[in-house]
């Protein structure tokens, strides 16, 4: 076997077809490896060049944020319709065997991968994609930073009416507080984001906390933006959580395990769109187990991604340590920076220059009672 991926989320299915696609030898291990993607998905279009339209759900006519003034993002925002990206990413040549990876092994000869059940897979290239359990790469040392949010799907005339926009806006960041939120209890802001099927996801969303806000909170805060609407709560909500500062680990990993969430958004299924097919390259073109794996390794921790990783972590450390009155203020600051910027910070993975000048910007443009928990 050429490639064994433990994980069978939209990362660990972006490689294993793409791996399949190339030639290798495929195998991809999950407890239920055909299991629906259940998280609402989106990422900015120009981070996957090639994203079909049969893979997008909604692409909001106007993404907003509102801090202390509204700015509107020059930027399409794309909403995923999870069966059609997952049948962009499937490919037939992926066998998939319906398992829990429990260990690997790794020598210069490849890898030996064991299952719950005992049985062994011997394969030139073991990669982690179980996202933040790490069945391979081995847990956080501590308990991470989180962002977690309560989310429900509303009908777009409901929705409107709480958010006070229009069908087919997305609002990333609505920082007015909810009804029955104090001046100096835990930041959190509403989301919201049309999914094309005539709703519109609606969430309370605390960004950045260690630990992450209690769903218990998210879900009063919501509940009482809905009544001052007037509106009952809907059935099936979706409450998210998120790490934000794993490490990158120095074992082959990929998507949420390989350290791809964005520290400051949350975000990693771009990131992990677009680099399967450079991972890929360097497994297929690799001369022995031992090089493809250092040549994908190279690929997902470059020194420049570890240099960015590293900025944007401390990036969220000054985020978690604002006061509450000060979040806002921060991200009025950001949305005011030039949209190079802006996209550097948020989309730049080995950006190294761009994300220097655009935390120098902000820097720059902050008051002292903020400059001095930047330093």
């Amino acid at each position: 076997m050429d490639t064994v991926i433990a994980g069978a989320g939209p990362a660990g299915w972006a490689l294993a077809g793409a791996c399949a696609r190339a030639g290798l030898r495929t195998v991809l291990i999950d407890p239920a490896p055909r299991r629906p993607w259940t998280p609402t998905y989106g990422l900015w279009r120009d981070e996957v060049p090639g994203l079909p339209d049969a893979a997008v759900a909604a692409a909001p006519h106007t993404v907003l944020v509102t801090a202390l003034t509204t700015h509107a993002i020059d930027r399409e925002y794309v909403v995923l319709d999870n069966a059609g990206l997952r049948a962009w990413l499937a490919d037939p040549g992926v066998e998939t065997i319906t398992g829990r990876v429990t260990e690997v092994v790794r020598g210069a000869r490849g890898a030996t991968v064991t299952l719950g059940d005992g049985r062994r897979l011997a394969c030139a290239v073991a990669v982690d994609a179980t996202g933040a359990r790490r069945a391979l790469s081995g847990g956080p040392a501590r308990r991470p930073a989180e962002q977690t949010a309560f989310g429900l799907a509303l009908p777009e005339d409901l929705a409107e009416r709480v958010t006070g926009h229009s069908p087919g806006t997305a609002v990333f960041m609505d920082w007015r507080p909810a009804p029955d939120q104090g001046d100096e209890e835990a930041p959190t802001f509403l989301y919201s984001l049309p999914l094309g099927d005539g709703r519109t996801l609606v969430e309370e969303t605390c960004l950045a906390r260690e630990p992450g806000l209690a769903q218990g909170i998210l879900s009063t805060r919501l509940r009482s933006r809905l009544a001052a609407a007037g509106i009952a709560e809907p059935p099936d909500p979706e409450r998210v959580r998120i790490p934000l500062d794993l490490p990158i680990p120095r074992t082959l990993a990929f998507g949420v395990a390989g350290g791809f969430v964005h520290p400051a958004t949350g975000y990693s299924v771009g990131t992990s769109l677009r680099l399967a097919g450079p991972v890929t390259q360097a497994i297929a073109t690799a001369g022995n187990p031992a090089a493809a794996d250092r040549a994908a390794r190279r690929v997902v921790a470059s020194g420049r991604a570890r240099q960015v990783h590293a900025l944007r972590k401390f990036g969220l450390r000054v985020l978690t340590g604002l006061p509450p009155a000060q979040v806002p203020e921060f991200f009025e600051m950001f949305f005011e920076l030039d949209p190079a910027s802006q996209r550097a910070y948020l989309s730049g993975r080995e950006d190294l220059a761009g994300m220097s000048t655009a935390m120098m910007s902000l820097f720059r443009r902050a008051p002292w009672r903020i400059r001095a928990r930047m330093v």
